[in-house]
């Protein structure tokens, strides 16, 4: 059955150039209007507690402005928890932060933060977010993602994206066509992301149950060349061909 597969944009990287020289410019409002009029569904936005690309202005300012939902990414982190509660955006992903890292590295440990998490949950779908798990396609970790009342999960598609060895790509990519499988039949709605390009992308249109893509370096990169918009649709194109 054809369907249409929706794009979320990730515009971290855009104020990571802002940050870089500490300028006013390039505007993450301006970004999410972009996406918008080529055709994306939603705006992601990272909160990080280092702060390194969006700030807390970036926030609220989008959360009064964007013509998008916004997708707040953060960590089970009091002080970001606490303007979640006050932002209120449409959906939240929880995710796992080290502050070493560059980017997001591996899903989140449900069953181990299971209690934390659960509560955490609780607090934020009660405010009126939809709440997203950023996991690994494990089916012990989905069902436990199901338990903590979370109603999506956003498979952590980086260890395919990333796997240079064509073998271990397709064993990992058997891994998130059993997980989706798995989240779908638990009641959960599927999304994906993480290291999602155009090189790439048509392994991932294999897996099953998919909702949306959230996908932001890969297409802020080609941006640089091709215009927000035009790397939007772009995207969408690729995206095109997808078979529940």
């Amino acid at each position: 059955m054809n369907r249409s597969l929706k794009l979320g944009v990730n515009i971290d990287h855009v104020a990571t150039l802002r940050q870089a020289r500490g300028t006013v410019y390039p505007d993450t409002l301006e970004a999410a209007q972009a996406c918008a009029r080529a055709g994306a569904v939603s705006i992601t936005v990272h909160l990080r507690e280092d702060r390194r690309h969006i700030q807390d202005t970036d926030v609220y300012h989008l959360s009064k402005q964007s013509p998008l939902p916004i997708n707040l990414e953060m960590a089970n982190a009091e002080e970001i928890i606490q303007i979640a509660l006050d932002i209120k955006p449409a959906e939240i992903c929880l995710v796992p932060e080290k502050r070493q890292e560059l980017t997001t590295e591996g899903g989140l440990d449900v069953i181990g933060n299971f209690q934390a998490l659960e509560k955490t949950v609780k607090r934020l779908q009660g405010n009126g977010s939809v709440v997203s798990l950023f996991v690994e396609p494990d089916v012990k970790t989905l069902e436990a993602c199901a338990k903590t009342g979370a109603r999506v999960v956003e498979l952590h598609t980086g260890s395919f994206c990333d796997a240079a060895d064509p073998a271990k790509a397709e064993i990992r990519l058997e891994k998130l066509i059993t997980g989706a499988q798995c989240a779908h039949s638990l009641g959960l709605q599927v999304n994906a992301g993480h290291g999602i390009n155009l090189d790439n992308i048509s392994g991932i249109l294999n897996v099953p149950h998919l909702d949306t893509l959230n996908i932001g370096h890969s297409i802020i990169a080609r941006a640089i060349f091709q215009g927000l918009e035009n790397a939007v649709r772009e995207m969408l194109a690729a995206m095109s061909e997808y078979e529940l």
